[in-house]
């Protein structure tokens, strides 16, 4: 099947209240009232089609600007979820999206048109949620599980009399990358009976280009010199339509239709549809974009200033201050300054080189930073490798993601004892994108790990002292820190076996000891002064390497009234809860331990919300911190 080339939008006239750079679709003369169901859609003509889709587009941007989110990869997914919907009888036929940032404009056709309040507490979600629809399947934002998910559907309804519905996955190219995805083709190709869709979207992305062999591979197709029937996906006995232009809805009918049919057709392998499509398309700042075609983006202006407007702000303000540094350029830079002092320092990416701050790095050294693509599996076990050969590797991922690789940290890395360092960013409560982002259980999983060294900095002066420390560990390590900008240095009143002491003289009585891990130091600090003008002697410790456990921690600890934990983490599994458990394995009926109060967050999936809110109801900021300390010297 041939594919109409896909170029950038061509300069037009921008309608009123349209921002300056969003170029209606082309063909786009009327405005169309986005549908209410997909029902509606189907009726809609195709005429009315790119008006459609130009209103989808003047809605994506106008809500993102006002608060932020996942708007590149939904520009691009415009015209092919409209035909989607028209296609596919959802929720009949349940259509699952891999990964989730990509559904924007599913909802918008499924009865949420205005996507109100968008991941804002109380609002619409950014991922996927069964709570707002019966269209909505799966709410897990990370990726590469779609095709495995829909075939597992599909094979349920087959087993119980459901088999004329159709099950579609809608994959991007990067997620392809990931290896429960091959996994799930590798499956799927063995089933010749299936009624499963894979809709290939490839816009030779995830965050930034697509890495590997299969990249290789599908760029090679999109070019037209892979001959007929040579393709991987008919190799494996599926059968392969396309290349597709994402952006030509008629082409794209076409193909879907031939999709649907030939799953249906238990003589033909289940079709893979080749889509391309143009990441931010339509929309002029994110085309221009090099970076990631803003993949994801806080609240922008909707009109750019002028250049007027422009130097005008530049004479008014030129000695401006600059906002704090973030959690990750922090990072970035002690990453680079990691590799500059020792030259065996090898970075590895999960697909997320600039997210997780590795830029830096990658310009100066491209060869001593290597990304694996959507596989955090394979980059534990890369840098297990890489240890055994003599190199330092330094695994830089968010904190969800970790999750994905708990097996080759535990039985690659730290049973064999390589000097694996693990950078989480975004660890802790991340906030607006939801229970499947949030980097709550990292604590957890070191916490049942032999011989790890976890480190969790209170400021930015600290995290660069733990990369260096971590690097230097002999074993496994992780350095974990959240998201958003670095508060001010938090210094400390004295340095002691027991840690950083914030708060408080560690000689004499104590009546609480605060174990503060992380960035809600200040928030410890500022309780424990408020209960402490009650006339309690509090000690506020940071114990800078949170495990192993510090001998002089577990002393301090056995010599307070009592002790209160706090971390941004399950509380129920993490570091308060090692702790825990410690002191009461020393404790005797002569010598019994002091009650430990672990705070952190309750074992639940969190919907989203802002970070500050979330803190607040777990009861993680400075005035629940106070409310839990009165209540345990009580």
């Amino acid at each position: 099947m041939s594919v109409t080339s896909i170029t950038p939008s061509a300069a037009a006239a921008p309608d009123a209240g349209r921002p300056r750079d969003l170029v209606p679709s082309e063909g786009a003369s009327v405005r169309v009232e986005v549908p209410a169901s997909p029902a509606q859609l189907r009726a809609l003509e195709a005429a009315q089609l790119p008006a459609l889709a130009a209103e989808l587009r003047r809605r994506l941007v106008e809500t993102t600007a006002a608060t932020g989110g996942h708007l590149g990869p939904n520009l691009g997914v415009v015209e092919l979820t409209i035909a989607l919907h028209r296609e596919f009888d959802s929720p009949r036929e349940q259509i699952v999206f891999d990964t989730g940032h990509q559904a924007y404009v599913h909802k918008m056709l499924t009865g949420r048109a205005d996507l109100e309040g968008l991941r804002q507490r109380g609002g619409i979600a950014g991922y996927p949620d069964r709570g707002e629809s019966e269209h909505d399947v799966v709410e897990n934002s990370h990726a590469s599980g779609s095709i495995a998910w829909a075939h597992g559907i599909d094979r349920a309804l087959r087993l119980h009399g459901g088999a004329d519905a159709c099950t579609v996955a809608v994959i991007g190219d990067g997620a392809l990358t990931g290896g429960v995805g091959l996994e799930a083709l590798n499956e799927l190709a063995a089933d010749p009976a299936s009624r499963t869709v894979v809709v290939l979207n490839d816009n030779t992305r995830s965050y930034a280009p697509t890495v590997g062999g299969l990249a290789g591979h599908l760029a090679a197709l999109r070019a037209g010199t892979v001959g007929a029937g040579a393709d991987v996906f008919t190799a494996l006995g599926l059968t392969y339509l396309g290349p597709v232009d994402g952006h030509d809805l008629e082409a794209l009918a076409r193909v879907l239709a031939a999709a649907h049919r030939t799953a249906a057709d238990p003589g033909q392998g289940a079709p893979v549809v080749h889509v391309l499509t143009s990441k931010g398309r339509g929309f002029a700042r994110a085309e221009q974009d090099l970076l990631d075609h803003w993949h994801a983006t806080g609240p922008f202006p909707l009109e750019l200033p002028t250049a007027a407007e422009a130097e005008e702000e530049t004479v008014r303000s030129p000695d401006a201050p600059r906002p704090p540094a973030t959690w990750t350029a922090r990072a970035g830079q002690a990453f680079l300054a990691a590799a500059r002092a020792d030259e065996r320092v090898v970075a590895i990416s999960a697909a997320m080189v600039d997210p997780v701050g590795l830029t830096p790095l990658q310009a100066e050294a491209p060869e001593r930073v290597l990304d694996v693509g959507i596989a955090e599996q394979l980059a534990l076990d890369t840098a297990a490798g890489l240890s055994r050969g003599g190199a330092k590797p330094l695994v830089a991922l968010y904190a969800t993601f970790l999750n994905r690789a708990f097996d080759q940290l535990l039985l690659d890395a730290a049973l064999h004892g390589e000097d694996v360092t693990i950078a989480l960013d975004r660890a802790g409560v991340t906030g607006d994108d939801g229970p499947s982002h949030h980097g709550i259980w990292d604590l957890a999983l070191a916490a049942q790990i032999p011989g790890l060294a976890l480190f969790a900095p209170r400021d930015g002066a600290r995290l660069e002292e733990a990369v260096a420390a971590a690097l230097a560990v002999e074993g496994p390590a992780v350095v974990r820190y959240p998201k958003g900008k670095c508060p001010a240095d938090l210094d400390a009143v004295a340095r002691t076996e027991a840690g950083d002491v914030l708060l408080g003289d560690t000689e004499g009585e104590i009546d609480a000891l605060v174990v503060s891990l992380g960035a809600l130091a200040p928030a410890a600090v500022e309780a424990a002064r408020a209960v402490a003008a009650d006339g309690r002697r509090i000690v506020v410790v940071d114990p800078v390497q949170a495990l192993a456990l510090r001998p002089g921690l577990l002393d301090l600890a056995r010599r307070a009234h009592c002790v209160v934990t706090l971390e941004d983490g399950v509380a129920a599994r993490g570091v308060g809860a090692a702790l825990a458990v410690a002191l009461q394995s020393a404790a005797s009926v002569s010598h019994p331990a002091p009650p430990v109060r672990t705070l952190g967050v309750a074992q639940e999936f969190i919907p989203h919300a802002s970070r500050a809110q979330i803190l607040a109801e777990q009861g993680l900021d400075a005035e629940g911190i106070a409310r839990s300390l009165r209540s345990v010297l009580a």
